[in-house]
């Protein structure tokens, strides 16, 4: 019991160089927010001296509202949850059950497809634009949502049957075994026995799906004009010969605060294991 307890201390104890060395890196990476935050906050001829230059130290909110008169913010913002909520819920919804079909289920060509649908994982996202683009623009949909929605869901739907179905193969199969003696069908074990226990990597599919989908950038610059997210527009506002870096600040800071408090808020289902499952082993 000593000894027990002994490396139960042990274990509790952080060395005191682990700790400096984590502040070190958690300083290093602090000082970029605060420099977006401080740019965002001062005139541009103090700024273009630096953000960390403090012999003149003004703060305005102009560029706030210079950026908040000038461009469609408030649109862009809700164009940016309408393209990241659907994209995200399309795979949350389909993915579980196609995880669910490949591991528990037995069909002709299971493994063939379930191969192909992995090997999606080497198709780099950029060779599909140039011919989406010339189907978007025969079917009209060029400055539709659904141009970036569709393409956005289908590419991340490989990696997320794939996360959900790396987290089923621990699943104990006496639970699947028990309900199929009790007469369940294959669409009520999986409503009633599977779903509810494997919220852990469905959670982790909608966090990640939400934070690529809310920063693309190469779907909605190809694909939209007027229907602009927020990534989109961030690059609108930085121009290219304008040294507007205060208004950049401000756009970048409205771009991230979403994804910040979604991370802050579900992070927990990133070390969430395999102890939050009420069916796991012992």
């Amino acid at each position: 019991m000593s000894a027990a307890r002994n490396n139960d201390a042990m274990i509790g104890k952080s060395s005191p160089w682990a700790t400096w060395l984590v502040g070190a890196v958690a300083f290093l990476w602090i000082i970029p927010i605060v420099g977006i935050i401080v740019t965002s906050i001062r005139p541009l001829n103090e700024i273009s001296l630096g953000w960390w230059n403090v012999e003149q130290f003004t703060l305005t909110l102009d560029a706030w509202r210079t950026v908040w008169d000038k461009y469609p913010l408030a649109y862009a913002f809700w164009v940016s949850v309408k393209i990241s909520v659907i994209s995200t819920l399309i795979p949350m919804i389909f993915a579980p059950m196609a995880a669910y079909a490949f591991h528990f289920l037995q069909f002709r060509f299971r493994r063939v497809m379930l191969i192909i649908v992995i090997n999606a994982f080497v198709l780099p996202s950029q060779v599909v634009v140039i011919p989406l683009f010339v189907l978007w623009r025969k079917l009209g949909l060029i400055d539709n949502i659904w141009a970036v929605i569709i393409p956005f869901a289908g590419m991340s739907f490989a990696w997320a049957v794939y996360l959900v179905k790396s987290y089923l193969d621990d699943f104990p199969r006496e639970l699947i075994e028990a309900a199929q003696v009790d007469g369940c069908g294959p669409i009520a074990r999986f409503f009633y026995i599977v779903l509810p226990n494997s919220l852990t990597p469905i959670a982790a599919v909608g966090i990640l799906q939400f934070l690529w989908t809310w920063n693309g950038l190469l779907l909605p610059v190809v694909y939209l004009r007027e229907e602009l997210p927020l990534t989109a527009l961030l690059a609108r506002i930085q121009g290219v010969y304008d040294r507007n870096w205060d208004q950049v600040a401000v756009a970048a800071i409205v771009t991230t605060v979403v994804p910040l408090i979604i991370f802050i808020v579900f992070q927990r289902y990133f070390t969430a294991g395999a102890s939050t499952r009420s069916g796991s082993k012992e």
